[in-house]
């Protein structure tokens, strides 16, 4: 009897020992009673029921990708493409995921494939390629809304690689190199302008500022010449100021203008002008050496002998009258 009783404690524990369960995190089992949904574990340490309960199904709640393979894909203008995605999803509910769908993962690529063709089926060749972002948010507005009922949460979706045909490819690329070189030709157009409008730029800035220096160079010569004869004329009157002070006579004044006009006749000029008041001088001193005798250096030449005159018997008895001497000439009234 204690050897009965020990081999059934023994076998109870072994059941108790196979039927114990631990669920990792992040993981959910779904358990069934009788092969009727039960509840779901999630992580920690659980007993199962031998032969009634059941583990239907193991049910992981990170989030997994689902890499689409590349698929053919016809644009509003009818082109074919192929085309490829990566879906990002989660599992947020394990009942659902259990028995909403019978292979949920691939009801969700298949949706995602539908999906893909009709929006990029109301695109043409060049809005497919330039609108990415709009294709990844539509479709995942669309397959989140539609895997609800599957306990699936699609948080997004990318489109990876767009293959056009092969024609289509040499036609953009020779279309891109176009424009490039268009491009480059406008910009070394753009560049020559700038360079020539630059150098104009250059070219009235300088002659500008020629000008203003000519200008400036022409200004400060007058004001120079300005300046030399104010100060001449300055000095001209301090000279005189002073000989006004020195109480000089109107001798000695006519004595420096006669200073001055021999100086001016001992240059090379070809003409000379002569002030009033220094010719009046001049006749002064000739009439008053010729007056006096002073200055003189050679002695007159004798007149020539002339033949005596016969004697007129009509007139002899009158006096002869004395000859009129002829005036000096004045050789300043020339």
């Amino acid at each position: 009897m204690t050897e009965f009783i020990i081999v059934l404690i023994v076998v109870v524990i072994a059941i108790i020992a196979a039927n114990i369960r631990i669920v990792p995190q992040a993981h959910e089992f779904v358990i069934e009673w009788l092969g009727k949904y039960k509840g779901t574990w999630s992580a920690g340490f659980h007993i199962k029921v031998p032969l009634f309960e059941k583990v239907a199904k193991r049910i992981s709640l990170k989030e997994q990708v689902l890499d689409s393979p590349p698929q053919p894909v016809i644009t509003k203008d009818n082109v074919t493409m192929q085309i490829d995605t990566v879906i990002y999803y989660a599992v947020y509910d394990a009942k659902l995921y259990a028995y909403g769908a019978e292979n949920p993962i691939s009801a969700l690529a298949n949706l995602a494939a539908t999906t893909l063709r009709n929006l990029v089926g109301e695109l043409e060749l060049d809005g497919t390629l330039t609108s990415r972002d709009t294709i990844n948010a539509k479709m995942t507005a669309i397959l989140d809304e539609a895997t609800d009922k599957w306990g699936i949460k699609v948080h997004r979706v990318e489109l990876r690689n767009i293959i056009p045909p092969a024609e289509i490819q040499n036609a953009m690329e020779k279309q891109m190199k176009a424009e490039r070189d268009r491009r480059e030709t406008l910009l070394q157009a753009e560049g020559h302008k700038a360079a020539a409008i630059t150098r104009a730029e250059g070219e009235k800035q300088a002659m500008i500022l020629a000008a203003e220096g000519e200008r400036d160079a022409r200004i400060a010569r007058a004001e120079g010449e300005a300046r030399a004869i104010f100060l001449a004329k300055q000095a001209e009157a301090d000279g005189l100021k002073a000989l006004r002070e020195a109480g000089v006579d109107s001798a000695v004044l006519e004595l420096k203008k006669y200073e001055a006009l021999v100086a001016m006749s001992n240059g090379k000029a070809s003409k000379i002008i002569i002030p009033t008041d220094a010719v009046d001088m001049t006749k002064n001193n000739v009439m008053f050496s010729e007056t006096s005798g002073i200055g003189d250096v050679t002695a007159p030449a004798p007149d020539d002998p002339k033949p005596p005159k016969k004697p007129d018997p009509c007139c002899d008895d009158e006096p002869v009258k004395p000859k009129k001497k002829k005036p000096t000439p004045d050789i300043f009234n020339i």
